[in-house]
């Protein structure tokens, strides 16, 4: 996605196509940590999933991932944790069968998210059809959104962003009234 999605909004867009969590978790202290945003969308793995910088289990894609949103929230930045997009096939690799992989992954997030109090942002229930794919108006390449896709995912991730904003001024609101009394 690009700013074209969300114009006027302030959001910064430091997606990379094709990398994988191991190269965002490189470069998110530059790329997010330095720009003191109030929240991060961490979308992630499904380019673990295919492959892409060697193989890679989901325990290696939880621990990046986890990494990210500590680092994230020791600076104080608020964190939406997004599902990884539905995908039944990767064009540039077929017959791996990815589908029960990112279904495993989504849920381990999303209990992730749940047991940290993070905003999960739930791309996968509302795009996914029947093999657990896209469909081709949503991505001819049953991978990357179209338009229409990114239609679908915007004011989903709108909303999410305006909870984790609320959270993160709630939690702020908090700290500053904190007393220690003996």
């Amino acid at each position: 996605g690009s700013a074209g999605f969300f114009p006027g909004k302030g959001w910064l867009n430091r997606g990379i196509s094709g990398q994988t969590t191991a190269q965002m978790l490189v470069r998110f202290p530059q790329d997010v940590l330095a720009l003191r945003p109030q929240v991060v969308v961490i979308l992630a793995g499904t380019n673990d999933i295919a492959g892409n910088t060697g193989p890679s289990t989901q325990a290696m894609i939880e621990d990046n991932l986890h990494a990210m949103v500590d680092l994230a929230r020791v600076h104080g930045i608020g964190v939406v944790l997004a599902s990884v997009l539905p995908v039944s096939d990767y064009p540039w690799l077929p017959g791996t069968t990815p589908a029960p992989k990112v279904r495993a992954l989504n849920t381990a997030l999303k209990r992730y998210a749940d047991a940290q109090h993070l905003v999960y942002l739930d791309y996968y229930t509302p795009m996914a059809n029947a093999a657990g794919g896209l469909d081709p108006q949503l991505a001819e390449d049953g991978v990357h959104p179209t338009a229409k896709g990114y239609a679908v995912m915007a004011p989903l991730a709108e909303a999410a962003v305006k909870r984790a904003l609320q959270q993160r001024s709630q939690r702020q609101a908090g700290l500053s009234t904190t007393t220690y009394r003996n």
